[in-house]
């Protein structure tokens, strides 16, 4: 779909980056002749990430382990970011979390834990970036990965619903705000597009790709092609009067379904505990993994 070097000299910055959707779309990009930063809270896969894009891809992947949920944490690499080889030229907020739960079962840490990295975080990377590109006089792109809940809200993911939509009014905010600089933000809602993460946390013990075909006008899940190729054309010259768009890619899905989850009002509180406990078992998995 595009030639092979449409975002040579570009130097993008992806927030995690080193798995699923982050690691797809930052392929990507190196796929079409960026300089990739990817950063994350675990070093071992992002230097994966890393090593199996160059190797598949050639180019420069160079990694930054980060907490996005620290403001001086994210600042400071942003910083380094700058200092090695000058401003970046686009940014994907792809960090994020997100669980499934009955919102009268949350817990106050719970929610913070979503709303900490896809909020605040979100905002912190976005902020440190655009100051210095205000500064330096750079023109920049930045794209958010948000979902289709923003329009509709959604339940049993209410965390995720409210900071996602915060997410979307900071786009359609700083698009108006920093376009006398030349600096685009546009977000993307994408539909099912399965990886393990998500699965694991908002479809445990059930097949996503599965589910997305019984409810999707298209009768399918998406691929992941066609979430690259739109985070690419976003990414790339020539569409610099597009800003402040928020793209839904699921094949009409949110057309005919509103918000996601609605089967879940048939789960028993049973259902529910092996949810919780599928999903607390993934996580002390990832603790592990980063303690490592």
């Amino acid at each position: 779909m595009f030639r092979k070097d449409l975002l040579k000299g570009k130097r993008i910055l992806v927030t995690g980056g080193g798995t699923g959707l982050g690691r797809e779309m930052a392929s990507k990009y190196l796929e079409l002749g960026a300089d990739l930063y990817i950063c994350g809270r675990r070093r071992e896969p992002l230097e994966k990430t890393a090593a199996e894009l160059t190797a598949k891809h050639g180019g420069s992947v160079k990694c930054h382990t980060a907490d996005i949920r620290d403001a001086g944490n994210v600042d400071a690499m942003v910083q380094a970011i700058w200092e090695d080889g000058g401003p970046l030229t686009g940014l994907l907020n792809n960090a994020a979390g997100n669980f499934i739960s009955r919102t009268e079962d949350l817990s106050p840490r719970g929610f913070d834990a979503i709303a900490n990295t896809v909020f605040h975080g979100t905002f912190y990377v976005t902020h440190a970036v655009g100051k210095r590109w205000i500064a330096g006089g750079n023109k920049g792109s930045v794209i958010s990965i948000v979902v289709t809940w923003v329009w509709t809200g959604s339940p049993f993911v209410v965390p995720s619903a409210m900071s996602k939509a915060g997410v979307h009014v900071m786009t359609q905010s700083l698009a108006v705000e920093w376009g006398r600089y030349g600096i685009r933000l546009n977000a993307i809602a994408p539909g099912i597009f399965p990886t393990e993460g998500a699965g694991k946390r908002l479809a445990p013990g059930r097949d996503a790709g599965r589910d997305a075909a019984a409810v999707n006008p298209m009768r399918r899940a998406g691929k992941m092609e066609e979430l690259q190729n739109l985070a690419a054309f976003l990414m790339a010259d020539g569409c610099e009067f597009l800003t402040g768009q928020t793209v839904a890619v699921d094949g009409a899905a949110c057309l005919v379904n509103g918000g996601s989850f609605n089967e879940l009002f048939a789960w028993t509180d049973a259902d529910w505990e092996k949810a919780r406990a599928a999903i607390k078992a993934q996580n002390e998995k990832d603790k592990a993994q980063r303690a490592v």
